[in-house]
């Protein structure tokens, strides 16, 4: 059983007793999230596609870290016009193990 939701303007694939990496959620560590916008579903009786969502699913877990991911170079130039930007950048995230999917 599994379900694509969507959080954050991007989608991911979530599982029981699987952990995943949203975008920054403004939830303590420790506390219960619930995410109600399931674009699909797959339980044992098919597939379930949503319009843009399915009505009554929602899938709850817990927050396990607040973190940031590995840093990420930006480096803009223009040949022979002596122009170079060197930036850094490190997303914030969220861990989130799934605990259920409810239909």
């Amino acid at each position: 059983m599994y379900a694509i939701i969507r959080t954050g303007g991007k989608q991911f694939r979530a599982e029981p007793g699987k952990t995943i990496k949203v975008p920054s959620l403004k939830v303590e560590v420790g506390e219960s999230v619930t995410f109600e916008d399931v674009l699909l579903t797959s339980t044992d009786d098919g597939l379930k596609l949503g319009e843009p969502t399915v009505p009554g699913v929602t899938v709850t877990g817990e927050v396990v870290e607040q973190g940031k991911d590995k840093k990420i170079i930006v480096f803009k130039w223009k040949r022979r016009k002596n122009y170079r930007r060197k930036q850094g950048h490190r997303q914030k995230y969220t861990a989130v193990r799934i605990d259920e999917i409810q239909a």
